[in-house]
């Protein structure tokens, strides 16, 4: 009887493996692209996704037939690891002036993404929500996973998930609007704006 692919997988065949990335790597690669606004850095992402893959191929569990929930939650360890890496640059982008101010994008987020400056604002506000929440965003949103699929590229229960990203929805909205504030033209930042942000990034620390 013909193995699996999940079983093949675990047992290190790389032909599997080649399969999976002729199926799967645009795709994660679309996902860290819209996640890091960086085309060359996500091609890393991609990389180090297959090789944590190979290295963690013997916990694939062996049942179920759609690889692609692991294969999107090892993306988002690495992309994770990624932000955390390059943390300090981030926090010295995020002072510098926004060059347009951007509307509520919680709801239109992935649409926006290929603007340049609009993508600088969406990482901003995107930074400032819980890990947990972050993550859920970028499956449900970001790659288009449903909430089963990204239960389990999460190990967490479906209603997490769900609870997770209503929350994220909620914050962005608040991160996006202090942020639009402070891409005034004007340079004033009304004090209510300023609060919001502040409390909402004060409670991810």
């Amino acid at each position: 009887m013909d193995l699996s692919l999940r079983a093949r997988l675990r047992a290190g065949d790389q032909s599997a493996f080649g399969e999976i990335f002729d199926e799967y790597a645009a795709a994660l690669h679309g996902y860290a692209t819209r996640t890091l606004g960086d085309r060359t850095a996500a091609e890393d992402v991609v990389s180090l996704t297959f090789l944590e893959a190979w290295r963690l191929r013997g916990k694939l569990h062996e049942e179920g037939e759609d690889v692609r929930p692991w294969l999107f939650g090892i993306t988002t360890n690495v992309l994770r690891n990624t932000t955390r890496a390059g943390r300090r640059h981030q926090a010295a982008m995020a002072r510098l002036p926004l060059r347009e101010a951007v509307p509520d994008f919680a709801e239109e987020l992935v649409g926006r993404l290929d603007d340049g400056a609009q993508l600088d604002a969406a990482r901003r506000a995107m930074a400032g929500l819980r890990r947990g929440e972050r993550s859920v965003f970028q499956l449900c949103v970001l790659a288009g996973l449903d909430y089963a699929a990204a239960a389990e590229a999460l190990g967490v229960p479906v209603g997490t998930v769900r609870s997770r990203l209503s929350r994220a929805r909620a914050r962005l909205r608040v991160l996006a609007a202090a942020e639009t504030e402070l891409a005034g033209g004007s340079g004033q930042v009304r004090g209510d704006r300023i609060g919001a942000v502040r409390s909402v990034r004060g409670e991810n620390r």
